[in-house]
């Protein structure tokens, strides 16, 4: 069975109930790792040999975050800025990582109208997550299209529970041979026809 890896990071993961619909389906699943890097090191301070285990230890990544100014909060970037090592991640002797796939869960409150070219924010929410596109080339991983809960704060009980169990199927989907080929013809991993929301 494929070990998945969940990097969250929330700030506030307390007040976000779009995030705790998300992470409560998970938590049966033998395979699947939370792991919550603000609880973990409230104080910025990463392992960086127990991350690197971590991500040696499994076979999909998933870094679950808000979408916070365009990026993700500020505990992501110190991850990837420490964990992801030249000459562990990439670079000559970097391929430690290659080949696993990785992709964003990310909530926002703005809705997906508003992620466009007509919309306020003028640019895609792809577009706003090409550093962790570039990342993920770099270290010679297969990167996804992100599953997006988009217009958290007018979605009902029930519209969260419906992401929670597309979210869940897609984790499950993740265990069979899919095609990243038929997975990456989608903006998001949402759209997957084979997921219910």
């Amino acid at each position: 069975m494929k070990k998945v890896l969940i990097l969250f990071a929330h700030p506030k993961f307390e007040k976000s109930r779009a995030n705790a619909a998300l992470i409560e389906r998970l938590n049966d699943k033998k395979h699947v790792t939370f792991h919550d890097l603000y609880e973990r090191y409230p104080n910025f301070h990463i392992n960086v040999q127990r991350e690197q285990e971590l991500l040696v230890e499994h076979d999909i990544i998933i870094w679950h975050h808000p979408l916070y100014w365009y990026s993700s909060p500020a505990m992501l970037k110190q991850w990837k800025d420490m964990v992801l090592e030249f000459n562990w991640a990439y670079g000559p002797n970097g391929k430690v990582l290659h080949n696993k796939t990785v992709f964003n869960v990310i909530t926002t409150g703005g809705s997906r109208e508003v992620y466009c070219t007509e919309g306020y924010n003028t640019y895609t929410v792809n577009e706003f997550l090409r550093p962790f596109e570039q990342t993920a080339k770099l270290c010679g991983m297969n990167y996804l299209p992100p599953f997006a809960v988009m217009g958290t704060h007018n979605l009902s009980d029930r519209d969260l529970t419906n992401y929670a169990n597309a979210y869940e199927q897609l984790i499950d989907l993740l265990q069979t041979d899919f095609s990243s080929q038929e997975f990456k013809k989608h903006l998001f991993l949402n759209d997957l026809e084979t997921l219910t929301i």
